[in-house]
C-alpha cells in the first residue's frame, strides 16, 4: 500500500487517501541560543495539542521542546542544565566527543531542584547532532515529552564549502517525532499506535522556502519510527552530511532513510519552482520489512501485536508541505561539487574485534521468544548500572560487528566517538550509509561491521554507553557500558595495593569496608564523593577491622571512596555502586 496520507489525531485519526489535505500550521522554527555560557532550564507546562484536555509536556526554556543551540569548533562551552521536573532527569548531548563525566549518560542523574554544569571544548567539525534526557529507565518517557533539541556545530571548512547557512531561512531545522497519546490526550509510551506526527513540534506543517538551494538538518527523534525522506515531485536532492559531518561531495539521492537518532543533512534546489508546491514527505511503504514503520514486522508478527492497526505502518504520507516563495537578496542557487576531505580508519589497523548479538530476553506464553517485542539485549545481558560491560584502552582502533538476532531492526547508537560503517553482510554499505556515523540500523538476521578509534579521553570510573535507539527498548535493558582506559596512566603513588573489602557491592543500604588487623582506619579517615567530586553527607560507623557506611539515602549511581591511614602511609580508593 503506497497511499499518501495526510493526519491529525483528535480523539481518533482522521485521513485522506490519495489527495492530500492542506496543511493548516506554520512550521515552527526553534529559537537559538548562541555564544559560550548556555542556561537550560528543564521544566514542566502543558500544551493543547488538541480541543479538549490539555496535554502535560516538558520542555527547556519553555513548556515544549528545546532551543537549537548553536557554536563553533574549538569553543570552550559551560552548559547549565537546571533541572526544574519534579524529578531526576540527565542531559546526553548525542554525538558529541566529550569526556564521559560530561556526556550526559544514565551516571550523571541530575536531582530534581538541582543543576549541573558541564563544561569542555567543542571538539567534533562541523555537523548536526542533538541533546536529549538519557535517564536509566526514562529515556523514552522525557524524549517523548518533549525534551529534544539540536546542537549544531560549525567550522571553518563548512564556511568554505559554501553550504547554505542562514538558520530558519535557507537553512532548516526539521526534527520529525511520532507519538501516541491515550484517550485523555497523554502522551503515552511504548505504544504501537503513534499516529500523531510532530515536525518541530508543529501537528499539519506548511513552510515558504525560498526559490534557491535550502540546506535542511533532518533529524529523526522519533522513539520507534524510521522514515524514508523523499520530494512528493521525486525530485533529485543531495545528501551533504551523515550524523557526524560532511561528506567529502554532495551525494544525489531521491530517498534517504533514517531510524531513530540518525541525523543527515541534504540539499533542496528550488531554484525553478517559486509559486508552486511540494512536500517533503516519508514513502514508508518502500521501507524493508522488520523496520518500525515499514510494511510488516514479518513471521505473522503484524497481527499478534497491532502493528497492522496503524495506518502509518506502511504508507507514504507528507512530512512538511512547502510553498516555494521568492528568492532572497542573496541566494546560493548551485550544488557545491566537493565539500570537506573524508579519510576513512583503515581496517588493517585494527587493535581489537569485538561482538555484539542482539538477542531477546523473554518468552512468551507460547514459549516463543518474543522476537519483535523484547525485552532485547546485548550477549544475553540487559544493563545494570552497576555493571561495566567493556574496558576499552585508550587510542585503541576497534572493529565491532553487530549481529541482530531478533525480528525487528535496531539502530545502535554509539556513545563518545564517530565510526564508518565497513561491512553490511559482507557487502560495502549504501553510499549513504558512508561517513562519519554514530547510529547504523542492523536489519533482522544481519551483520554489520564497523570502525572507529577511541582517543582523547579515558577514566578508569567513568562509563560511556552504547544501546538501541529505539528508547523504550534502550530503557528496557538494550544497553551497555564501557570504561575507556589509558594503559600508561599510573596510580597514585600512596595506593596500597592491598585493597579492602567491599560488600555487598552494589548496595542499597549499607556498605561494609573491610581491612587487615594492621590496618589503622578511623571514621574521620574515609571521604566519599559523587562522580563529580562532591562529598557525600552519610552516616560512616567504625566496625571491627573497618567501617560501614549508609548508602540508602543516595540516588543509584557510583560513588568513589577515598580513605587514608591515621598515619598517612596507606591509602585505599575503589567505587561503591548503589542500586
Amino acid at each position: 500500500m503506497s497511499n499518501k496520507i495526510k493526519f491529525i489525531l483528535i480523539g481518533c485519526l482522521v485521513m485522506g487517501f490519495g489527495t492530500r489535505l492542506h496543511a493548516q500550521n506554520p512550521l515552527f522554527i526553534p529559537p537559538t541560543l548562541t555564544g559560550t555560557t548556555f542556561n537550560l532550564n528543564v521544566q514542566t507546562g502543558t500544551q493543547n495539542f488538541f480541543p479538549s484536555n490539555p496535554t502535560p509536556t516538558y520542555g527547556i526554556n519553555g513548556p515544549f521542546l528545546s532551543p537549537t543551540i548553536i557554536v563553533n569548533k574549538g569553543d570552550v562551552v559551560t552548559l547549565n542544565v537546571n533541572n526544574g521536573l519534579p524529578v531526576a532527569t540527565t542531559m546526553h548531548w548525542h554525538g558529541l566527543h566529550v569526556a564521559p563525566e560530561n556526556d550526559g549518560g544514565p551516571h550523571q542523574s541530575i536531582a530534581a531542584g538541582t543543576t549541573w554544569s558541564p563544561s569542555f571544548e567543542i571538539l567534533n567539525q562541523a555537523g548536526t547532532f542533538w541533546y536529549h534526557p538519557h535517564g536509566d529507565g526514562k529515556t523514552d518517557l522525557h524524549v517523548s515529552k518533549g525534551l529534544a533539541g539540536l546542537f549544531i556545530v560549525h567550522d571553518a571548512d563548512e564556511l568554505a564549502a559554501g553550504l547554505p547557512i542562514t538558520y530558519g531561512v535557507d537553512d532548516i531545522p526539521i526534527i520529525v517525532q511520532t507519538k501516541a497519546f491515550d484517550v485523555l490526550n497523554q502522551i503515552a509510551i511504548a505504544d504501537h499506535m503513534d499516529t500523531a506526527l510532530f515536525v518541530n513540534g508543529t501537528l499539519d506543517a506548511y513552510l515558504t522556502v525560498p526559490a534557491q538551494v535550502v540546506r535542511f538538518r533532518l533529524l529523526n527523534g522519533s522513539s520507534m519510527r524510521s522514515f524514508d525522506f523523499g520530494l512528493s515531485n521525486n525530485q533529485v536532492f543531495y545528501q551533504v552530511a551523515t550524523d557526524a559531518g560532511l561528506r567529502a561531495a554532495p551525494l544525489a539521492l531521491t530517498r534517504l532513510r533514517l531510524s531513530p537518532g540518525e541525523r543527515a543533512e541534504i540539499l533542496v534546489d528550488f531554484s525553478a519552482l517559486q509559486g508552486q508546491q511540494l512536500d517533503l514527505m516519508s514513502f514508508s511503504s518502500e521501507m524493508d520489512y522488520g523496520i518500525f514503520g515499514g510494511p510488516g514486522l514479518g513471521a505473522g508478527m503484524d497481527t499478534i501485536h497491532g502493528y497492522s492497526e496503524n495506518p502509518l505502518n506502511g504508507t507514504d504520507f507528507t512530512l512538511v508541505s512547502m510553498i516555494v516563495g521568492a528568492p532572497t537578496s542573496a541566494p546560493i542557487t548551485s550544488i557545491p561539487s566537493a565539500l570537506v576531505p573524508f579519510v576513512p580508519f583503515d581496517p588493517i589497523d585494527a587493535d581489537v574485534n569485538r561482538t555484539i548479538v542482539f538477542d531477546t530476553l523473554r518468552l512468551l506464553p507460547t514459549n516463543m521468544p518474543s522476537l519483535v517485542e523484547g525485552p532485547f539485549g546485548f550477549n544475553g545481558e540487559t544493563f545494570d548500572m552497576g555493571v561495566i560491560n567493556m574496558e576499552i584502552p585508550l587510542n585503541s582502533t576497534e572493529v565491532w560487528t553487530l549481529v541482530n538476532k531478533t525480528l525487528i531492526a535496531h539502530p545502535f547508537h554509539l556513545h563518545d566517538v564517530a565510526f564508518n560503517v565497513i561491512e553490511k553482510n559482507g557487502t560495502i554499505p549504501a553510499p549513504e550509509e558512508q561517513g562519519w556515523k554514530d547510529v547504523v540500523l542492523v536489519m533482522p538476521n544481519d551483520s554489520v561491521k564497523f570502525i572507529t578509534k577511541f582517543i582523547t579521553f579515558s577514566d578508569e570510573m567513568m562509563p560511556y554507553m552504547y544501546h538501541c535507539h529505539l528508547l523504550h527498548h534502550e530503557d528496557d535493558g538494550m544497553m551497555g557500558s564501557f570504561l575507556v582506559i589509558d594503559p600508561n596512566a599510573g596510580l597514585v603513588e600512596t595506593i596500597n595495593t592491598n585493597s579492602p573489602s567491599v560488600f555487598p557491592n552494589p548496595s542499597t543500604n549499607r556498605v561494609y569496608i573491610r581491612f587487615d588487623e594492621s590496618s589503622d582506619i578511623s571514621t574521620n579517615d574515609i571521604r566519599l564523593v559523587d562522580l563529580f567530586g562532591r562529598k557525600c553527607e552519610v552516616e560512616i560507623r567504625q566496625e571491627i577491622n573497618g567501617l560501614s557506611i549508609d548508602v540508602s539515602r543516595l540516588s543509584k549511581g557510583i560513588y568513589n571512596y577515598v580513605i587514608v591511614s591515621s598515619d598517612q602511609e596507606n591509602s585505599f580508593q575503589g567505587k561503591i555502586v548503589v542500586d
